[in-house]
């Protein structure tokens, strides 16, 4: 049993949904104490989550992990300016909190997905107690600030610019999740490349284990059923794929449905885009649902969606969901540029188009629709092969605790 302590450092953790919750409780599972300093779950809505409010509760136990609460303003309304004070507010309040953290830790992590900003408390803690700090580059800033908040003036680009540097730079080391990512870490920072692993997110074990639901079932029986789940957003370019299943059922893919599965800042325009579409029954809009309930769509579905928008800086990543996608054993088909695209070009687990391109993604949802059974769970069985070589928990969570406590990439 270690007696090594943990510190983790993210602005979003459990009961919201995100990764670093099965983290945490992996490195608990390997005898570590976890503390995580976060902030009070409000994503994606924007709304306090059921018994939370900006007073509390500010410490927590969850299955064994120690939560410390920081304040921050709410996102209501999912406004580019509340985003901004959302962005804000939390790493100043985090520091503010940092005389909280009961220490001593072995080291600190900080799993940084947007903003930027987050390091900063991570960073304050490590310096002042003399702890290695590495930081999880989920979402590289400023070029994704850029996907939500389309920023175009020079001066506040540059400002943008230096703060991340600034952020990156202080960290003793970075992780990426593609090489690409990797290059442009240790081009920005001058940083070796000792100091910069490149480690995928990991996929939940509970995403490779269908569930079978009879009310869904009997909802989606009769129909070739293109299925997306999660974030909508303005990086995940949805109205293309909406365009593109239009157009296909449109030119001849009678059968063909898209199931979008998932709620966020984008959803009133997507469906007000699928309104003006005429879109029918082609598109239906479902509610969020935890990610533990995942597993009872994507059994049903005929294969999976994704897309991203066309920028050059989000396809330096392979966005979490190609990951459960590829764990449900399902043909991918994917709208988007980058490492993505390649990781399921490598598979062979699906068909690929340029990010944006709705003609080309309309094609490739017809094909797929046209292919045989034998074909698709042919497509499903390379996915879930991939999975279980580059995105199993087990295997990520080895390089993390050699990496983040020892330094050692291997």
């Amino acid at each position: 049993m270690k007696s090594d302590r943990i510190l983790i450092v993210t602005q979003h953790f459990w009961p919201e949904a995100f990764r670093v919750n099965d983290l945490a409780a992996g490195f608990l599972e390997r005898g570590y104490e976890v503390d995580v300093l976060c902030g009070l779950p409000n994503y994606p809505k924007g709304e306090w989550f059921s018994g939370y409010r900006y007073t509390g509760p500010r410490r927590e136990t969850h299955d064994g992990v120690n939560i410390i609460r920081a304040g921050e303003i709410r996102r209501k309304g999912n406004t580019g300016a509340r985003i901004f004070l959302n962005y804000v507010s939390w790493p100043v309040c985090a520091v503010f909190n940092l005389w909280r953290l009961k220490g001593p830790y072995a080291a600190v992590l900080c799993y940084n997905t947007s903003p930027v900003l987050m390091n900063l408390p991570a960073i304050l803690y490590a310096k002042t107690h003399r702890v290695p700090l590495t930081s999880y580059v989920l979402d590289i800033w400023p070029e994704n600030l850029y996907s939500v908040l389309p920023v175009k003036n020079r001066f506040l680009r540059g400002v943008a610019r230096w703060v991340s540097d600034w952020h990156y730079r202080r960290c003793d080391r970075l992780i990426a999740m593609s090489e690409s990512l990797r290059r442009r870490l240790c081009e920005r920072t001058k940083k070796p490349e000792s100091a910069v692993a490149v480690i995928p997110q990991h996929c939940e074990d509970f995403y490779a284990v269908p569930i079978h639901d009879e009310t869904l079932a009997a909802r989606f029986a009769g129909r070739f059923n293109l299925v997306f789940t999660g974030n909508f957003s303005p990086a995940q370019s949805l109205e293309t794929v909406i365009q593109a299943a239009v157009k296909a059922r449109r030119q001849g893919a009678e059968a063909l449905r898209l199931v979008l599965v998932g709620d966020g800042m984008s959803a009133d325009s997507l469906k007000a885009l699928a309104k003006e579409l005429d879109a029918g029954d082609t598109v239906e809009f479902l509610p969020s649902v935890r990610p533990q309930q995942i597993p009872a769509y994507t059994a049903q579905a005929d294969a999976l969606v994704a897309s991203l928008s066309d920028s050059p800086d989000l396809g330096m990543t392979v966005p979490a969901k190609i990951a459960s996608y590829m764990a449900a054993a399902k043909p991918l088909l994917v709208s988007m540029n980058g490492e993505g695209a390649a990781a399921v070009a490598e598979a062979g687990c699906g068909l690929v188009s340029p990010a944006a391109d709705v003609d080309a993604l309309a094609a490739n949802m017809a094909a797929l629709c046209a292919a045989s059974a034998d074909e698709r769970a042919e497509m499903g069985r390379k996915a879930f092969a991939y999975y279980e070589t580059h995105y199993r928990r087990r295997a990520v969570l080895d390089r993390l605790e050699k990496f983040i406590l020892r330094g050692n990439q291997e």
